[in-house]
């Protein structure tokens, strides 16, 4: 890696580390402070719409302004917003620190900042861009599954200070950048062109997929496992610590496999099996089974994030890149919300319902994804 992907990719894990921690401790710490539902719902589409919405500047201005810069101002907007859920329960105050996109409980693909970091990380690869966003995800799947475990030692609010931390962190790491990873003069950022109608496509596949994927966050897996199957906790911590590494690996293998295949094909190839996997949990006669799915499906279901990042920014124009990452995160942001409510009523017809409804709806969008754009021809 050159030196500006190591410094891409260490901004990314102190970030990471943090939002780990954040999964455990935001909703936790929602609770202790007496907040009602309402409150929490309010709290958690902020940070859901805050993404969106500062991802959608990023697209619009992050070239225009200089990623470099870009990237630092939403560090500080992380040190900010961290020391707010850290230090008041006023909710006025949490939902405008939500809204800065700058807090997130997702470690990879984590908000406009991911999409900054898209559109870097191929302007400082020195070799294979898909290695380097496979090392790129399975580092911050790493650090965030060390940050959930920092929250077994403390579970007071005040641990959460750890995101202006690591927002510091990320602001040294990244006033070392190199002016490599801009796009050019900053007149010469500009908007979709050419390539306006492939992030459309794009945009709306990917939003289907995570539409999908809403219907079964860990939240219900875990309902699922302890109200079907009797899993307790312990059973339930093990399992996802393994789906954790088993993710990291995953990442790394994806190079290798798209290196042979080509990346629309490790896309689809080993997305599509892991929604099969995925409904078949929902019928698995006990809990052995259930988990040797769900870890069967996990070890396939991430191969396309590295690929698909390297997709989308192989197939625009290098002026393009910050646009399309950002329009396509937040295409994926924009349908995340309705998911886990139409799930909730899924959940009426059955346990597993919901896991059927998220793999159809993923499986669809694999094959609209090979349907759109085998033909299409990944620039050189």
């Amino acid at each position: 890696m050159t030196g500006d992907a190591r410094r891409v990719i260490a901004g990314q894990a102190a970030r990471a580390l943090a939002y780990g921690l954040g999964s455990v401790l935001l909703g936790v710490t929602l609770a202790h402070r007496g907040r009602s539902g309402l409150a929490v719902g309010a709290v958690l589409t902020s940070i859901l719409a805050g993404n969106a919405v500062v991802s959608i500047l990023v697209a619009r201005y992050g070239d225009r302004i200089g990623r470099r810069r870009a990237y630092r101002l939403l560090f500080v907007g992380m040190a900010a917003a961290g020391a707010v859920f850290a230090l008041t329960a006023w909710l006025p105050a949490l939902v405008l620190a939500a809204l800065t996109g700058t807090v997130s409980t997702d470690v990879v693909e984590s908000g406009p900042f991911t999409s900054l970091e898209q559109a870097m990380l191929p302007n400082a690869a020195a070799g294979d861009p898909t290695r380097l966003f496979g090392t790129y995800n399975a580092v911050a799947t790493l650090a965030g599954s060390v940050g959930a475990l920092l929250a077994l030692a403390s579970s007071s609010p005040n641990a959460l200070l750890l995101y202006p931390v690591a927002a510091v962190v990320g602001l040294l790491v990244s006033a070392r950048l190199s002016p490599a990873v801009e796009l050019g003069p900053r007149s010469e950022g500009r908007q979709l062109a050419r390539s306006r109608g492939i992030v459309v496509r794009l945009s709306a596949l990917f939003a289907l997929d995570s539409f999908g994927g809403g219907f079964v966050p860990q939240t219900f897996i875990a309902y699922l496992f302890a109200r079907k199957y009797g899993a307790s906790p312990h059973t339930l911590a093990i399992v996802f610590f393994a789906i954790g590494i088993l993710q990291a690996l995953s990442f790394r293998i994806a190079a290798w496999i798209a290196h042979r295949i080509g990346l629309l094909r490790t896309m689809v190839f080993t997305h599509l099996p892991s929604n099969v996997l995925l409904v078949a949990v929902a019928f698995a006669p006990n809990l052995s089974t259930a988990i040797a799915l769900l870890l069967a499906r996990f070890a396939l279901s991430q191969m396309d994030v590295p690929a698909r990042q390297a997709y989308v920014v192989a197939l625009v124009d290098p002026s393009e890149r910050t646009a399309a990452a950002g329009y396509t995160n937040t295409a994926r942001y924009a349908t995340r919300p309705l998911a886990p409510l139409l799930a909730g009523v899924a959940l009426r017809g059955g346990l597993g319902v919901p896991f059927v409804v998220a793999g159809a709806l993923k499986s669809v969008y694999d094959v609209g994804l090979y349907a759109f754009f085998r033909k299409t021809v990944v620039p050189a």
